[in-house]
């Protein structure tokens, strides 16, 4: 009969809880980490005192005050509950040295359970405040994979056309907007950016796209009509402050050529195979929601373009060109520009990957401050 070493056993489940509860500490990350979450503690206390703690000229108020400012800020964000039982164990626990410091404490009956009580309070607080985390942690995956799932396929074939997408949220979600809508008139390529990041963006987002599909089923629009309708219904809520900067094209059936309108969005590079030339296809007009329709009716510009076999153009949004390096220098335009200048004459799915591989030799281990979205279109015969 063989005989379980448990004292091995013991040792090895040791070793693993312990490498689960230090992975992912890196020097790197914990560094990045602890940066991150001082930036968080100092807006904190910009948005409790109203005081920017980096600014030499403030007025210095009270320790008091800001004690109590800082406390109220803290408290608010528990509910009414939780709020009673943080209060009850700060006064416990003041109480418990308080009552020492007046040497009245063997007068009171339950100074002994007073420390026990608000120590495990807080710890109660802590599970409850960290249980709750986990959920919306869950929520949002689960809102992630809603996004993900109404994104349009990678790739696509059709038309003479090729087209391929990459896309990659700063968070959880985010506020980037690519589609490919094929319709019998022709294929639709619309991307958008929508002014914030988070939850907030991505469901304005999902928005966005469920109107660009109604418009485009319902009417078959050119894209500055699409425009013109998608700012009415951004419009309709004049509480409403959010913005989207946007590009769409429509490559119709049996045409070589495109039509195009750019609502404030970075300019997509086009590369003639002509020519052998990149172009930056820029065009007038307001972001949706900066102006009413009739004023983006009069300076939105709608441009048609040649599309001839090898010709390519790449639509992106600003958080390509604005990603930065561990130096703190921008990706640029002038990096894009150069792979078209390259690659635009070879398959859409290449010229994606090249552009990846060149944003991800740039960057390193540096993440992304913003979402990154960018698709190409690819003609061929």
């Amino acid at each position: 009969m063989g005989l379980k070493n448990e004292a091995q056993s013991a040792l090895q489940n040791t070793k693993t809880a312990y490498k689960e509860y230090i992975s992912g500490m890196t020097k790197d990350r914990l560094g990045k980490e602890f940066y991150k979450d001082t930036d968080r503690l100092k807006q904190l206390y910009h948005d409790a005192i109203g005081q920017d703690v980096d600014d030499p000229q403030r007025e210095e108020l009270p320790a008091h005050t800001k004690f109590l400012r800082l406390f109220s800020s803290l408290t608010q964000r528990l509910n009414p509950t939780r709020r009673l039982i943080f209060g009850l164990s700060s006064l416990t626990f003041v109480g418990y040295y308080l009552f020492d410091l007046l040497g009245i404490s063997q007068y009171i009956i339950f100074y002994d359970l007073m420390m026990p009580f608000a120590f495990g309070s807080m710890l109660m607080l802590l599970l409850v405040e960290l249980l709750e985390k986990s959920d919306v942690k869950r929520e949002i995956d689960l809102a992630r994979e809603i996004q993900l799932s109404l994104l349009p396929p990678t790739e696509f074939a059709g038309n003479n056309l090729e087209i391929y997408s990459f896309a990659n949220t700063a968070k959880e979600v985010g506020g980037d907007y690519v589609d490919m809508i094929d319709t019998e008139e022709g294929t639709y390529i619309v991307i958008a950016d929508v002014s914030g990041k988070g939850l907030t963006a991505a469901l304005y987002m999902v928005r966005m796209q469920a109107l660009v599909h109604l418009i485009i089923e319902k009417s078959k629009p050119s894209p500055k009509e699409l425009f013109l309708e998608l700012n009415n219904y951004v419009k309709s809520d004049i509480k409403d402050k959010t913005f989207v900067t946007a590009c769409a094209a429509f490559f119709p059936k049996g045409e070589s050529n495109f039509q195009f309108a750019r609502a404030g969005h970075n300019a997509p590079i086009f590369f003639s195979n002509e020519r052998d030339a990149t172009f930056d296809l820029r065009s007038d007009g307001f972001a949706l929601g900066m102006t009413n329709t009739q004023s983006l009716e009069d300076h939105l510009q709608e441009k048609k373009f040649h599309f001839k076999q090898g010709d390519s153009v790449l639509f992106y949004t600003d958080g390509l060109t604005e990603a930065r390096n561990e130096f703190g220098e921008e990706y640029g335009e002038d990096r894009l520009d150069a792979i078209m200048s390259v690659y635009g004459s070879l398959h859409a799915k290449t010229i994606i990957r090249k552009v990846q591989s060149s944003l991800e030799n740039f960057i390193g281990t540096e993440k992304p401050a913003d979402d990154i979205t960018f698709t190409c279109v690819h003609r061929v015969e």
